[in-house]
């Protein structure tokens, strides 16, 4: 396990703010150009099906625009397959997806759904994308991810993270342990490990240290922090955190 921990800069919440305007700024790809320059390594983009941040165009001229690889969120749909199969970004994220949820709620299903999943995602690695499976830090799902030919797992973050904003910290403890175990499980299975979902610069050093986990995928938290600080100088912190824990 060698090489710089990555940072992927989810901006699906720039799309948030132009949206509440209907307004054509701010743009998601500006803010993509950015974070390159920040030191992000790549971008992630959510194309959900009620279109409420990204949008199709978005996602166009991401794909166009950008020199960074895209990580393309989308859930287990047809229409969602048909857009990765027409766009073949570098990396497709199967996360789930609730229409009322106000953010992905935890991680994906694949024990239950492993025979839908696999037939799903086989057309998708055959165009070249790289299949990562959005889970909860639990061996039932990794064992489940690795069978069905996932070649990358995110494991969520949220739970820790709430724990820790909550003061609950003895909790965020047992769930940092359960990811750090769980990280060393599915990099033993040969899946390489991403995280992601809820990190602050509060709380992204210890999940940044763990020496399985390759990719850290952040948003929401650096799109507000973006608002008092600049977005350049808020990833820039990031990028300073996950470095400095790294090493």
């Amino acid at each position: 396990m060698t090489g710089k921990l990555r940072l992927g800069v989810n901006i699906d919440h720039v799309a948030t703010v132009r949206n509440a305007r209907g307004s054509a700024y701010p743009d998601p790809l500006r803010a993509a150009k950015i974070a390159e320059e920040a030191g992000a390594d790549g971008i992630t983009a959510h194309l959900r099906e009620d279109r409420r941040h990204i949008s199709d165009t978005d996602i166009e001229a991401l794909m166009e625009g950008l020199s960074l690889p895209l990580n393309f969120e989308m859930a287990a749909t047809d229409e969602m397959q048909a857009i990765a199969l027409r766009h073949k970004p570098h990396a497709v994220c199967i996360v789930p997806e609730k229409r009322e949820e106000r953010t992905t709620e935890g991680g994906l299903e694949v024990a239950r759904e492993e025979n839908k999943l696999a037939h799903f995602i086989a057309p998708l690695r055959e165009a070249g994308c790289r299949v990562s499976i959005f889970i909860a830090a639990d061996r039932r799902q990794i064992e489940a991810a690795h069978r069905i030919g996932a070649e990358v797992i995110e494991l969520h973050t949220g739970a820790y993270c709430d724990f820790h904003a909550e003061g609950e910290f003895a909790k965020r403890d047992e769930e940092l342990a359960r990811l750090t175990e769980m990280a060393t499980f599915a990099h033993s299975l040969g899946l390489e490990v991403h995280a992601g979902h809820g990190l602050t610069y509060d709380t992204v050093q210890p999940v940044a240290a763990l020496p399985e986990v390759m990719e850290l995928n952040i948003g929401h938290f650096l799109i507000g922090e973006a608002i008092f600080l600049g977005l350049d100088p808020a990833i820039r912190e990031m990028r300073r955190l996950m470095d400095a824990a790294r090493a």
